[in-house]
């Protein structure tokens, strides 16, 4: 029986992994499987070797103050991948841990087959590792394009798939009588998938939505969170004098909630493209302490944040980043936005049109499926 081992590093990667061997799943069911994954791969009944919140490391300063931890965990999961001995390692994204643990697996297996889904962003900075990469990775699985360019300049093996969460979804029918209250319009609030962003953001929301009581009485503001972090995020909102919210943690409910939000406001990262993809008008927020602001300023070589506005070269999308990441700057932005609808219909329009630059004709996920299967 052919195996793979699935790395990932955090929620977002386990997210996209799951949906890629789900599919895997169904085209070839005869594979042994072992990850290292969050929930989304243990629902699909595959073990992880260890908690992914052991392997979720945030900020350059958390790496520093980890530093030895992190060693010994990407040495620990290499000699449980070398042991299970599989024919294909799927790594997917996370590359300042999941790259590291595959070097030292091709280092002790080289007959395995390294494929890495969610590549470097290399085109924002240290474009020199693909000369490393290309060592010891046999084929990369690209989300965009444009990122082509610079894998195969190199002759690294690569192909562009597009993003799986950009795939369209089928609508469940999900009860949501008792979670909705009548009357009131949604306003989706993702507050992040790892502890140390949830704790930095959430004091920001819950005073972004005092802001916004005291103007409006018609919102309701969901939570989309991990179940991991369901209880934290809940802690934060309950210490507040504030009960127009709710917090959701399943996965079929959260999607179902987006689709029947009037606005969102999010962490940066992929659920911007989630949001987006569902044609709902977005802010996205970002806070982090000032010597990795001061890091990354430094090493970084474009002008946004977020992958919309990079594609687009614009700001499309409103980045309220550091010091504008605050209640007030939040609660201006959107309430400009709820109370224009050619706002909303421009930021719409013009999203859709780099989304579909993003987009294959077929499926991401069986794209990704699909190179696997062929590998085996």
């Amino acid at each position: 029986m052919k195996k793979i081992f699935i790395l990932t590093g955090e929620p977002s990667g386990d997210k996209l992994a799951a949906k890629v061997i789900s599919k895997l799943k169904e085209k070839k069911p005869d594979i042994e499987m072992l990850a290292l994954g969050g929930e989304n791969l243990k629902s699909l009944g595959i073990k992880s070797i260890f908690d992914l919140s052991e392997v979720t490391y945030l900020g350059f300063t958390n790496v520093v103050l980890n530093i030895f931890k992190i060693k010994k965990k990407i040495s620990e999961t290499s000699n449980r991948i070398v042991e299970f001995n599989p024919d294909i390692l799927f790594s997917v994204d996370s590359p300042d841990f999941t790259l590291r643990v595959a070097k030292k697996v091709k280092e002790k297996l080289s007959k395995v087959k390294t494929i890495h889904f969610v590549a470097p962003q290399v085109w924002v900075w240290r474009e020199g590792r693909v000369k490393k990469i290309k060592k010891f990775i046999d084929h990369l699985l690209l989300l965009f394009k444009f990122e082509k360019k610079y894998w195969e300049k190199e002759q690294v093996s690569c192909e562009f798939i597009g993003h799986p969460l950009l795939e369209s979804k089928q609508n469940a029918k999900i009860d949501l009588n008792q979670l909705i209250e009548k009357n009131k319009a949604i306003i989706s609030i993702f507050p992040g998938s790892r502890e140390t962003e949830t704790k930095t953001l959430m004091p920001i929301l819950v005073d972004f939505i005092k802001l916004m009581n005291k103007k409006y009485d018609d919102f309701l503001y969901i939570f989309h969170t991990t179940k991991k972090l369901k209880a934290s995020v809940e802690s934060h909102l309950k210490k507040s004098v504030i009960n127009n919210f709710d917090v959701i943690s399943d996965e079929r409910i959260k999607d179902y909630i987006l689709r029947k939000s009037i606005f969102a406001v999010a962490k940066s990262g992929t659920i911007s493209l989630e949001i987006c993809n569902q044609k709902i008008p977005s802010i996205i927020i970002y806070k982090m302490n000032l010597i990795n602001f001061f890091i990354i300023k430094m090493l970084i070589k474009i002008k946004y944040a977020n992958i919309i506005n990079i594609a687009a070269n614009k700001m499309i999308i409103p980045e309220l980043l550091q010091s504008r990441c605050n209640s007030q700057e939040i609660f201006k932005t959107v309430s400009e936005f709820i109370e224009n609808q050619n706002m909303i219909e421009k930021q719409i329009n013009e999203t859709e049109t780099v989304l579909d630059s993003f987009r294959t004709k077929n499926l991401p996920t069986d794209l990704a499926a699909e190179s696997l299967r062929k590998r085996l």
